[in-house]
């Protein structure tokens, strides 16, 4: 984001929100370039998928909930993107990285976490680079050629490793009730952890092909345009 482009459209980024976001961007970018390298060196060592998240998991934890900030950014309005898609697409990686990988350790032998990892790590330090780029000037033309590239292979991945991977935990949460709730109890209120995860998976449905969909306008706009844009640095 360059000096003097408008948040919101409203006012120009101040510069301490520009010093704290490009620390905050870079901090990030550290963070999966070292999480990248932890799953390329398990696999170099012969590892196997089902024992991948035991290598990442702190970090993974880390960084991937750090994004909960990107939230707050879009609110307050130092970063001009929409508050409800970001808390959309950040809230969807956490409750999966908290409400299923965490809690059901069945689910973290999934070949689904592998592919999701892997996805998401890619996409990630090519996003920070891109938001890094955006806001100490203008953006690489080979940057911004992966950033709208590289997604029409990455986010089917991700999508089938966080599907996967949410399938994986179904039995174990319908065994033991896990996070559910039954009547009767004080509250007069019932709740299945086990059908919200049945309801998360079917709203890929609609959600997924809107957001590879938009991507695609996006890439069409910019590359297919050959003109160079601003990143919303997050």
């Amino acid at each position: 984001m360059a000096d003097g482009q408008k948040a919101n459209g409203k006012k120009p980024i101040s510069a301490v929100s520009k010093v704290y976001l490009i620390a905050y961007n870079i901090l990030q970018l550290i963070g999966w370039c070292k999480l990248f390298g932890r799953v390329v060196r398990h696999y170099l060592d012969d590892g196997r998928h089902d024992q991948l998240y035991a290598k990442i998991e702190l970090d993974l934890k880390i960084f991937q909930t750090g994004a909960v900030l990107e939230i707050i950014h879009c609110a307050i309005g130092i970063v001009p993107s929409s508050v409800v898609l970001t808390a959309f697409q950040v809230f969807s990686r956490v409750f999966l990285t908290w409400g299923v990988v965490h809690s059901v350790k069945q689910s973290q032998e999934s070949v689904g976490v592998a592919l999701f990892v892997f996805a998401w790590t890619v996409t990630e330090m090519i996003r920070y680079s891109f938001y890094v780029f955006g806001l100490i000037g203008r953006v690489p033309y080979l940057l911004q050629w992966c950033r709208y590239t590289f997604f029409i292979v990455l986010y089917p991945i991700g999508v089938t490793g966080e599907l996967l991977t949410i399938y994986s935990s179904l039995s174990h949460v319908k065994r033991t009730a896990l996070y559910s709730i039954d009547l009767p109890n004080q509250a007069n209120v019932s709740f299945s952890y086990y059908y919200y995860l049945l309801f998360i998976m079917i709203s890929y449905l609609p959600v997924f092909p809107q957001l590879y969909g938009h991507m695609l306008k996006q890439r069409k706009k910019v590359i297919g345009g050959g003109g160079a844009v601003k990143a919303k640095s997050a």
